[in-house]
């Protein structure tokens, strides 16, 4: 009997102690969704008056940023910063990560591409707002646990692929966005090729280990584009396959 008491207070204690961080993790993660909506209002020159869309925000509030860093730490996940993932990677301030989804413009029915995995968090927000997600990455163990996490997560419409994401994924597209989550010092042609018309992509394009432009590439016929820097940023370079 007093085996089963000490074993029903330790579940107790557990509980209180999961719901404790639950109720942390909702806090930290409403907070950053406030500093997000803060620096949107300070970059009207890249979001224009309206903002970050409702969609956007609510995808950001909605995905738990603090499963898909090592850590697991919600007071450590939810502050505005990027952060180490391992294998030499990090996972993008959360500003950028609603910047570039909101600059991409996914809509609900769209089927969307990312290249550069990472931990699986973009490939998570995206899959608040598309019907699809394919994202590629080249680190077989980052592609490994972000694959288990959102597995884990029941993120039912994203795959993900071990490869390198400069050839695109051409058996999952065209894609009505790309979103690249690494620096180069041009846009993939392929990348291009497999973007629908009037689709976008949007990634870091410049010299790594330095400052980078979040650059939007529309697709406006066979052939054609239209490109413009919409901001500054600094992404980790752009892996390629050594073949």
């Amino acid at each position: 009997m007093r085996t089963l008491l000490l074993l029903v207070l330790s579940m107790v204690t557990v509980a209180r102690e999961v719901t404790a961080q639950d109720t942390q993790c909702v806090l930290e993660r409403a907070a950053m969704v406030e500093t997000i909506r803060a620096y949107a209002r300070s970059h009207v020159s890249v979001l224009g008056q309206q903002g970050l869309s409702g969609r956007v925000l609510e995808a950001m509030g909605q995905t738990q940023r603090h499963l898909f860093i090592p850590e697991r730490s919600c007071s450590i996940a939810y502050a505005d910063m990027p952060l180490p993932i391992g294998a030499g990677q990090t996972i993008s301030q959360p500003f950028i990560v609603a910047l570039m989804t909101q600059l991409a413009y996914v809509a609900p029915d769209v089927v969307v591409l990312e290249v550069g995995t990472g931990s699986g968090y973009q490939a998570a927000i995206l899959a608040h707002l598309a019907r699809k997600v394919c994202t590629i990455e080249i680190i077989p163990q980052l592609a490994a646990a972000a694959a288990k996490t959102l597995k884990d997560l029941a993120y039912d419409n994203v795959s993900v692929r071990l490869g390198d994401g400069y050839a695109g994924w051409p058996d999952c597209g065209p894609f009505e966005a790309i979103i690249v989550t690494a620096a180069l010092g041009h846009v993939p042609a392929p990348l291009i090729e497999q973007l629908k018309l009037g689709g976008r992509l949007v990634m870091p394009v410049g010299p790594a280990y330095t400052t980078q432009q979040l650059t939007v590439v529309e697709k406006t016929g066979p052939g054609k584009t239209t490109t413009r820097a919409a901001s500054l940023a600094r992404f980790v370079p752009f892996t390629r396959s050594p073949d």
